[in-house]
């Protein structure tokens, strides 16, 4: 069996031994060798062409990625992490009212507040192995590479959601090959650094989705939701999860809203829902969705869903948002520079400085994700800032021409008058609301917070009253001068103010009084008194930013005369010095700031300063209750609350009624009121004929009715029923009301005792007073001096109560004046005080008068002298009457020849006017005989009767004697 397997085993080669020698084989055998070597070539040089080409390629890609520095896990977990985040605004409470207005607007979430159907959208659409790849996929960067190198009409890109994270976080979106070969490494690397979830959260958290309905650029997952949907990222349904997952491809594209917001028209909104079926497709084909989640969900309409535009907070609150932001930008300042070693102080001197850091905090502000917290209380601003609108007496509206900052060209633009208020808590310096303006499309100033004005007569408690209270110099009811003078300020100017009535002059005058009556010639003589003091380092301390070196010595700083002025803000937040019992404490806005994180990177703290004493202010504010009265320039503020409360105030107008203030406060609320036109030259006021209310009668009912919507929108804030709290320092004490100093036997005779509140800590009334003494007074021109040794007695009024020249000399002070307004008639003390001052006679005789008749009166005009006491009137030559001045200037004659003399204050007397008689008509013939006896001409046997003659009228004499 083996031999005959053997025997066919032989019986083969034998033939294929033969078949070897035959030519055919010969040439198989050779063409097989050839083939075979060539084949091994081939081999070869593939394998050697490989792995060439693999060096040349790992060395080209080495060289794109030589420049890449090597970073460490922290420096790229922080670099991906560091996405801007628009910071938000809350108000008081809590109360959100919307984000910073930035480029873009994207809202930080978290994974597992997202919705799983976008997950899958994602999943299916941009990375379908994401859970399974180390950052990359081979295969699909080699497809987007040969389809770059064969220029392909398709183009289905190769990036995972690693790689477009490494893109938008760490590199940039350049197009070349350095560019994604970095973005390999770097997205290999940080699958070692990160986990997948948290890649994911990233990466929904930064990828740009177009635009909101406002037409504002949006990013991240919960901004897309809110913006396109109005819906947590967490409650979108599949549809709406499909069509956001296919906005990253072409944010623009497929966004469903217009740049300047709005929805798209049909056309434009088809790409974006073609897009969104697409997405769906792949869900069905991945397997994430069922055939007939899928069938509902491409059958849904989603145009139902687009929001419509909202007003952004930035829009319907365009005052406020830009004051918070403004705020907000000053504190990061100084944050940011204090962290690179920068000494805040050096920012207010190296302007250069601080504009680099104000920069760098301005995008830190917008970007930065932070939650602001403001002191604002809202439903306080809606209601102020309602009344502000509904406000019906700011009066006239101009208008002015404005270069339009596009178009180059002048336009008419109308020019109203402003307003600017503000709400502050006392005890905390909480700023809880404010007017900014009329319109901020009109004119976008704060005139709460940003206008600065010279403040009028609300200057006078703040540097004028309360100071000389704390100097001990006055009590509430010590005697100020309210006379005129004409004085040189420091600048060199002629200085001759008047009060708002020019002609008036109260003369010695209570201190509370001249407040309450903002009376300017006493608020500016009791200033010159204290000015050595520099008063106007009270100001300093009570936050007056921008005091001039010409406001600490020039005298109509007293009643607001500044360079430069102050806002409504820093005047109201003074004022909340007296109801906190002296203490100045800085308004502020900015509660609180967080980090995206929750850390609090700015607390507000708070230092007070003491600026009064406790008695001081207190007597301060019960003066300034007296603005309130009937007499007060705030009377009408009463009468338009609707509820009652203890509060001060304060009325102040400038020059021309540029501007009119009112500032009031209680224990718990300080609130101030400005208006005036932008252009400072422009007057509020014409005078009723031009129908408009007087400024401050405006600024009183606006006042009322704002502090009527706080008490009924907060009126826990407002505190209606607190009461100011007199402090044991403050005491009552009787004085002489005209010297200010204790009482003596004479002042209280004479009845000047008056009592008032004092600051028993700076001063009280012990000097006796020395002013009263007996007097004997003469009236010129109305006015009452003290009779000359030489003054006729019939003109003197005796035994009065008059007071000595040390007092007169004292009370004018420095500036002097005229001594016959110390005591005018409108004066309260001018009927117990019956003469105060020395006439300067000039020692020259007065002008004659002249005399006129009419019928049996005899009248004559003033004499033209300034010293003339009276007059005398004579028949015949022999005095018959003493008029005084101030009585009629006419007599009844009779049958003789009258003349009148003027009499000066010394006695000399005027040349006697011209004569005047009775005319006597001459009897006719033919006079019946029964004319009565009383009818009948005087007999006179004299035809040449000079009664018969017209009136002689006498020469005068040339030396003014007789």
């Amino acid at each position: 069996m083996r031999e005959r397997r053997k025997n066919r085993i032989d019986l083969i080669e034998e033939k294929i031994e033969s078949l070897n020698k035959t030519k055919w084989a010969a040439g198989m055998r050779i063409t097989s060798g050839v083939v075979w070597n060539l084949f091994l070539l081939f081999i070869i040089f593939g394998l050697t062409l490989s792995v060439f080409a693999a060096s040349v390629g790992a060395g080209y890609f080495a060289s794109l990625v030589a420049k890449e520095p090597l970073r460490s896990k922290e420096e790229m977990r922080n670099a991906i992490f560091n996405y801007e985040e628009t910071s938000e605004i809350y108000l008081a409470n809590n109360v959100y009212i919307g984000k910073i207005n930035s480029d873009i607007e994207r809202k930080d979430t978290k994974l597992e507040r997202v919705s799983p159907f976008v997950l899958d959208a994602v999943y299916a659409t941009e990375d379908e192995y994401f859970q399974e790849h180390n950052g990359i996929v081979p295969k699909a960067i080699f497809r987007g590479l040969f389809q770059d190198v064969t220029n392909s009409d398709s183009q289905t890109g190769g990036s995972t959601l690693t790689q477009q994270l490494i893109k938008n976080q760490i590199l940039t979106n350049e197009v070349s090959y350095e560019r994604k070969a970095k973005e390999i490494l770097l997205a290999m690397r940080i699958e070692h650094f990160m986990e997948k979830d948290e890649i994911l959260e990233a990466y929904l958290n930064i990828i740009p989705y177009g635009r909101n309905a406002n037409g504002q650029n949006i990013a991240g997952i919960e901004t897309a939701a809110g913006g396109i949907f109005a819906k947590k990222a967490a409650d979108l349904n599949l549809a709406q999860a499909a069509f956001i997952a296919g906005i990253p491809q072409a944010p623009f594209a497929y966004t469903p809203f217009k740049s300047g917001g709005g929805l798209k028209d049909e056309q434009y909104l088809k790409p974006g829902i073609d897009r969104m079926k697409t997405v769906l497709f792949r869900m069905k084909e991945t397997e994430y969705i069922t055939e007939q989640q899928y069938q509902e969900a491409i059958a849904y309409d989603i145009t139902q869903d687009f929001r419509a535009p909202v007003l952004r907070a930035n829009e319907k609150y365009p005052y406020l948002t830009q004051e918070i932001q403004n705020r907000t930008v000053d504190i990061l300042t100084k944050i940011i520079a204090e962290k690179d070693g920068i000494d805040p102080e050096r920012l207010d001197k190296e302007a250069k400085l601080y504009e680099k850091y104000f920069i760098l905090a301005t995008r830190s502000m917008q970007n930065d994700g932070y939650r602001i917290y403001s002191t604002i209380n809202k439903d306080l601003y809606d209601k102020m800032n309602a009344v502000g609108e509904s406000f019906e007496h700011y009066g006239f509206t101009y208008t002015r021409e404005a270069k339009d900052p596009h178009s180059g060209e002048v336009e008419l633009k109308d020019d109203p008058v402003q307003v600017g208020a503000i709400m502050i808590e006392n005890s905390t310096g909480k700023i809880l609301s404010f007017i900014g303006g009329r319109d901020h499309s009109q004119e976008a100033t704060n005139h709460a917070t940003q206008a600065y004005r010279q403040n009028g007569s609300a200057m006078k408690p703040l540097l004028v009253y309360a100071p000389a209270i704390e100097y001990g110099v006055i009590g509430a009811g010590s005697p100020v001068v309210d006379v005129k003078f004409s004085v040189k300020q420091p600048d060199g100017s002629m200085w001759s103010p008047s009060n708002y009535t020019q002609s008036l002059e109260l003369g010695i005058i209570p201190a509370r009084e001249a407040l309450s009556k903002s009376l300017n010639l006493a608020t500016a003589r009791l200033y010159r008194d204290i000015i050595d003091q520099k008063p106007a380092e009270f100001l300093k301390k009570m936050g007056i930013s921008k005091l001039s070196p010409g406001d600490y010595v020039n005298y109509s700083t007293s009643y607001g005369g500044m360079d430069i002025g102050m806002s409504v803000e820093e005047n109201t937040n003074a004022f909340a010095t007296f109801a906190n019992g002296g203490q100045f404490i800085d308004a502020y806005i900015i509660e609180k700031i967080e980090d995206m994180d929750g850390n609090i990177i700015y607390q507000h703290t708070g230092e007070p300063v003491d600026v009064f004493s406790p008695e001081t202010s207190y007597i301060v504010t019960d003066m300034l209750r007296d603005v309130l009265k009937p007499s007060g320039t705030g009377a009408q503020i009463p009468k338009h609350l609707n509820f009652n409360m203890d509060f001060a105030a304060k009325t102040g107008t400038t020059q021309g009624y540029g501007d009119a203030w009112l500032v009031g406060y209680n224990p718990n609320v300080s609130l101030g009121v400005w208006l005036g036109y932008k252009e400072r030259t422009r007057s509020l006021y014409f005078g009723l004929e031009r129908q408009t209310l007087h400024p401050s009668t405006r600024t009183s009912i606006l006042f009322a009715r704002l502090m009527n919507a706080a008490n009924e929108v907060a009126p826990e804030l407002v505190g209606a029923s607190s009461k100011f709290k007199q402090p044991e320092g403050v005491v009552t004490r009787s004085f002489c009301g005209i010297s200010g100093l204790a009482s003596s036997a004479e002042c209280s005779a004479a009845g000047l005792v008056k009592s008032d509140l004092f600051n028993a800590k700076a001063m009280l009334p012990t000097k006796a007073d020395d002013s009263i003494i007996s007097s004997s007074y003469v009236l010129v021109k109305g006015e009452k001096y003290l009779a000359h040794p030489s003054t006729p007695s019939e003109f003197v009024s005796s035994g009065g109560t008059g007071v000595n020249e040390s007092f007169i000399q004292r009370m004018l002070g420095p500036w002097k004046g005229d001594a016959s307004k110390l005591f005018p008639s409108n004066s309260a003390f001018s009927s117990s005080i019956v003469s105060s001052a020395i006439f300067e006679a000039d020692d020259i005789a007065p002008a004659p008068v002249q005399l006129t008749l009419d019928g049996i009166t005899a009248t004559w005009s003033d004499s033209a002298s300034n010293d003339v006491i009276g007059y005398y009137v004579y028949e015949d030559g022999v005095q018959i009457f003493v008029i005084a001045d101030g009585a009629p200037h006419s007599f009844n004659i009779g049958g003789g020849s009258y003349t009148v003399k003027a009499v000066d204050i010394t006695g000399k007397l005027s040349e006697a006017s011209n004569s005047v008689m009775m005319e006597v008509a001459v009897p006719d013939e033919e006079t019946p005989d029964t004319m009565p006896p009383d009818e009948l001409p005087p007999e006179n046997d004299d035809e040449n009767d000079e009664d018969l003659l017209p009136p002689i009228e006498e020469t005068p004499i040339e030396d003014g004697t007789e």
